[in-house]
């Protein structure tokens, strides 16, 4: 058999096209300058955006050899007064200089000051009066009354004498006496107190919630003046806490006691060290039940007992004391309304306790679910991340709160008063404890600057949770987060963000920085790496930055250096920009084989040698047409041993409205029902940001072609995705039905 070249209708128009352009160039003067341009190339690499890589932060992604970060350790006292519902603390701290530089001053953060009478949070919005309100907000707004929220800072010394300071807001720089040398320490104290905000009254993400039988759930953090961070990528985090973006903090061991009325059940951060003096002989032996129950939550308060511990009121205190290592921070939950259940959960051979405290009012919910939810979340995040390495975890119920804290977090979702529960309910209640009990491990210990990018602690989060809450109940939990953030992107873009935008000026703060960065990374995982290469990328970057600081180039550099993936078209898209994604069918050609060269063919080969010559030397040749009345089905009979020759081609033209680029995912279906799908990587578009094109060849005729037919690359309009177009789409079909 003869050597025979296959030559498909793009080859012959790319090779035409050069010879044409050649004798072009040959017959043409150049008239005019042409006009230089910089590479606008969506797959340009990103050496103009990220950082310049050090010594501390590598061009790999991984800390570097002399990376270091700051160690603040605490010792405080705290004592919560019920009756004014006012917290008082003194603390003792012992800042750890592990930098380089000498330090002048210290930076605090006060965020209770973010409620205080003077506060400016309510001053830098924007508002306009509303033609209707109620007289109590009325009240609220125009006949303002101060409440006395906010830091009173009582004294700061150091060796027992005054320690110069200066409150900014919602800041407090510490005056050193002399500056503060690499490798040394500085201790000091502050005695302080505040008064406690009602959640559901004042709002607030910390603070107490009010029963109607006079009881109050406590739900305390960001309760003591803490230390920003100090880097060498900010410097001094110090930016003012406006009351959206969240915390920068240091790692360190604390030492806490809590004394609180001598009826409470408490828990916070850390190990509780004096068990013998706070719980009951049966409260122990049923905590020591749930230390070797790994089945199944054991009660250690019951609702019985946590209903008539409710009736009372202790005159008496107690005082509970935790000891953390290695924490950001602190926070403690306490009520005489606790039930309190737990269990014994396996983390790849380690015992971590799964804990929660609820009153009544969760029930039958939280009996039912929290703590499962949080084992469950524990093991499904230590698979894609790191092992947990904290001894506990705890969730805690609360109205209208959904907080997160190292160890610890706050979470709503209530049931009826008679008990019963929606599926809404239920959904909201376990997607929040797997939310919040997931930030343990994006901020909580991968410990990312929560101030200037909240996507890299909320969008990591929302990702992990997504995959967390479909095997928690694939039912439930069923979602297209591709798909789902199309109605977002779409939208008045004078009205969104790039996602790398500072959290506390993003618009719809929601979509920006907990949907978008998941849906990518959940696009990621499932379209453009594949799970095998994204989950291995992930946990390195987990496992790398562990109790470090993290930037966003951190993060880029790591996928794309676990993965052998050259991923910076997708940061530069997806977190940079606010393009959308839409890729469209733009013409479907039919072609046929055939014996005779086209007229344009044959004037190529008979006006340029060079061009002869070449097709001589191909030997045999078959060729493609778009003339039906010039098909021969057989043309390739003689060349192929009797194989079946697909006698069906077709030449397929799509385009990109849409600004970002994508994989373009393409589904064939044939006569006889039976599919096809093809996926090509996203750099197709690479030498052309408009347009692509393909040729597929079948020996059955195809029927329908279809672009991303499950909706992976959260196209914004799938009208134009179908070959032949579809007359309208659900949502145009919606809309006629709604205008009739």
């Amino acid at each position: 058999m003869k050597k025979i070249s296959l030559l498909l209708f793009s080859l012959l128009f790319v090779v035409a096209t050069n010879f044409a352009q050649e004798r072009r160039r040959g017959e043409t003067k150049k008239t005019e300058t042409q006009q230089g341009h910089t590479d606008q190339n969506k797959f340009r690499q990103m050496k103009d955006v990220l950082a310049t890589p050090n010594d501390q932060h590598t061009a790999s992604g991984a800390p570097g050899s002399q990376y270091s970060q700051q160690k603040v350790d605490y010792i405080m006292d705290i004592r919560l007064e019920e009756s004014t519902n006012k917290i008082y603390g003194n603390e003792t701290i012992t800042y750890h200089n592990n930098s380089k530089d000498q330090l002048d001053y210290l930076w605090v953060q006060l965020d209770q000051n973010m409620r205080a009478d003077d506060s400016q949070t309510p001053l830098a919005k924007s508002d306009r009066a509303s033609e209707f309100i109620t007289p109590s907000n009325f009240q609220s707004t125009y006949m303002k009354e101060g409440k006395g929220f906010g830091f009173n800072i009582e004294e700061v010394k150091s060796n027992g004498k005054p320690l110069s300071h200066f409150i900014n807001k919602t800041m407090m720089r510490i005056n050193l006496p002399q500056p503060l040398a690499s490798g040394e320490t500085f201790e000091f104290s502050i005695k302080w107190n505040y008064k406690i905000n009602d959640i559901n009254k004042d709002g607030g993400r910390s603070g107490l919630e009010t029963f109607p039988d006079g009881n109050n759930n406590y739900t305390i953090a960001q309760f003591f003046p803490r230390l920003a961070v100090y880097n060498n990528v900010e410097g001094w985090q110090n930016m003012q806490f406006w009351g959206r973006s969240e915390f920068a903090l240091e790692f360190g061991d604390y030492t806490v006691n809590l004394t609180v009325p001598e009826d409470h059940i408490v828990d916070a951060t850390g190990v509780l060290q004096n068990e013998k003096d706070v719980l009951t002989k049966t409260q122990r032996k049923r905590w020591e039940q749930a230390r070797k129950s790994f089945d199944k939550p054991v009660i250690i308060v019951t609702q019985e007992e946590a209903e008539k511990a409710e009736k009372g009121r202790a005159t008496k205190t107690k005082t509970w004391t935790f000891k953390a290592n290695k924490v950001r921070d602190f926070a403690f939950a306490t009520s005489r309304k606790y039930i309190w259940d737990a269990m014994a959960t396996n983390v790849n051979g380690k015992t971590v306790m799964a804990v929660s405290l609820y009153p009544k009012e969760g029930n039958p919910l939280w009996e039912e679910h929290s703590t499962r939810a949080v084992a469950h979340t524990l093991i499904e995040y230590s698979k894609l991340t790191f092992d947990y390495p904290y001894p506990k975890a705890i969730s805690v119920h609360s109205e209208r709160q959904g907080m997160e804290y190292p160890m610890i977090c706050f979470n709503f979702g209530r049931p009826n008063p008679d008990g019963t529960y929606s599926d809404r309910t239920k959904k909201g209640m376990l997607g929040v404890i797997i939310h919040e009990v997931g930030h343990n491990f994006f901020p909580m210990i991968v410990n990312s600057d929560e101030r200037q990018w909240t996507w890299m602690d909320e969008g990591l989060n929302s990702f992990v949770e997504i995959l967390a809450e479909l095997t928690y109940d694939p039912e439930l939990f069923a979602t297209n987060p591709a798909k789902d953030i199309t109605r977002y992107m779409g939208g008045d873009q004078s009205n969104i963000s790039p996602i790398m935008s500072q959290g506390d000026y993003v618009k719809q703060f929601g979509p920006n920085a907990y949907s978008k960065p998941a849906a990518g990374l959940y696009m990621l995982r499932k379209t453009i790496m594949g799970p095998e290469l994204f989950d291995h990328a992930f946990r390195t970057y987990s496992k790398r930055w562990m109790f470090k600081h993290p930037t966003p180039a951190d993060f880029f550099r790591s996928m794309e250096d676990a993965s052998g993936m050259d991923l910076d078209w997708f940061w530069r898209g997806w977190f940079y920009t606010t393009d959308v994604t839409d890729i469209a069918i733009k013409e479907v050609k039919p072609l046929y084989l055939t014996d005779k060269p086209s007229e344009r063919i044959s004037e190529i080969i008979k006006s340029n040698p060079r061009a002869k010559t070449y097709f001589e030397g191909l030997g045999d040749l078959v060729y493609i047409t778009d003339k039906k009345e010039d098909a021969n089905s057989k043309a390739m009979d003689k060349y192929v041993d009797g194989k079946e020759v697909p006698s069906y081609i077709y030449s397929v033209e799509f385009e990109k409205p849409g600004g970002l680029v994508m994989p373009l995912i393409v589904e064939l279906t044939y006569a006889d029902g039976t599919t096809e799908r093809q996926t090509f990587p996203a750099q197709i578009w690479m030498k052309d940001d408009n347009t692509a094109r393909r040729v597929f060849a079948s020996t059955q005729e195809i029927t329908k072609i279809t672009v991303d037919p499950d909706f992976e690359t959260a196209d914004v309009d799938t009208s134009n995705n179908n070959w032949p177009k579809k007359e309208s789409n659900k949502f145009d079909n919606f809309k006629k039905e709604a205008k009739n």
